[in-house]
């Protein structure tokens, strides 16, 4: 069995957040979110690190921050191409938005042989989540069913106090294994939490402790192959009725497996608080907090500098 690899979905420009928020440092030597991110993968058991990237950032995104971890892991890079589409499909006219979640993992599929974890480049997990999804892809094959996991996180934990998050809404069974998620693209912070799914004219309360996904997934490689074949099914679908900004979701490649019958999702859990730049102003709470577990010895000061 293959070592579990780290897979980071870094090809967004951050367009709510006015920025290239993936190289915007956090940390008090220009450390970025995603150094605290392969840092505790690294220390979870991760050797190789995947980065999924625009060709137009490669040259910032090597000198901010993929040249430094190449010391101390293996890196490499790919490109996530809007004209990446099977064969007979094209990019729409007036198309620039990136194919969504699925699609950007499909951009690894020629560097992964072998079980991954998926993160976002601009999301914080904490040390807890990469060590349980690295400990269970490195115990666990393909039976007689796919065998994935993910981490799922409270969505008290998980949202802004400057505007709305995306959250994919986790159902499970009673042992913990995952049955639906729902993808629900504006949740706003509240006392319970909410979201509208027409523009804030009505909206419907979610509990507090709602297991939601952060997009932190574990997969074995034949996850890329199926959902490279179902990617003509959703462009169908897309092309017809919304080709400029339909998305290929990575949670509803995993509901139609679950669907089907042809895979299974263990949900762990973490207790931790997600930090985020969805938008500006949430920076300096995310610099608040890694100054704080800095100060508490979770984190040396200089990160790669030990």
């Amino acid at each position: 069995m293959n070592k579990p690899v780290l897979v980071i979905m870094a090809a967004g420009m951050g367009s709510r957040y006015g920025g290239l928020k993936q190289l915007d440092p956090v940390g008090g030597h220009g450390q970025l979110i995603i150094d605290y991110s392969i840092y505790d993968a690294r220390r979870a058991g991760f050797e190789t690190v995947v980065f999924i990237i625009k060709p137009e950032i490669e040259a910032d995104f090597k000198s901010t921050i993929g040249d430094r971890v190449a010391k101390v892991m293996d890196v490499k890079y790919v490109h996530q191409l809007g004209e990446d589409l099977p064969e007979g499909y094209a990019v729409p006219a007036g198309r620039t938005k990136p194919w969504g979640t699925a699609h950007a993992a499909l951009a690894a599929r020629n560097a992964v042989d072998g079980p991954f974890a998926i993160i976002n480049a601009d999301d914080y997990y904490g040390p807890e989540a990469f060590q349980k999804i690295y400990d269970y892809l490195s115990a666990h094959e393909d039976g007689e069913l796919y065998e994935y996991v993910m981490v799922g996180y409270l969505l008290k934990n998980t949202v802004t106090e400057n505007g709305t998050v995306a959250r994919g809404v986790c159902e499970e069974t009673a042992g913990h294994f995952l049955t639906r998620v729902t993808e629900r693209t504006k949740i706003e912070k509240g006392e319970p939490p909410r979201y509208t799914e027409d523009d804030g004219k009505t909206w419907t309360e979610l509990a507090a402790d709602t297991i939601v996904s952060m997009n932190m997934w574990g997969f074995t490689r034949g996850f890329l192959d199926e959902a490279w074949n179902r990617f003509p099914a959703f462009l169908d679908q897309a092309l017809a009725t919304n080709p400029e900004k339909g998305e290929y979701f990575l949670p509803s490649v995993v509901s139609q497996l679950i669907d089907e019958g042809k895979a299974r999702v263990k949900v762990l859990r973490s207790e931790d608080k997600w930090y985020g730049v969805t938008y500006r102003e949430d920076k300096p709470a995310v610099v608040a907090a890694i100054q704080e577990k800095t100060a508490a010895g979770l984190y040396p000061d200089r990160l790669w500098e030990v």
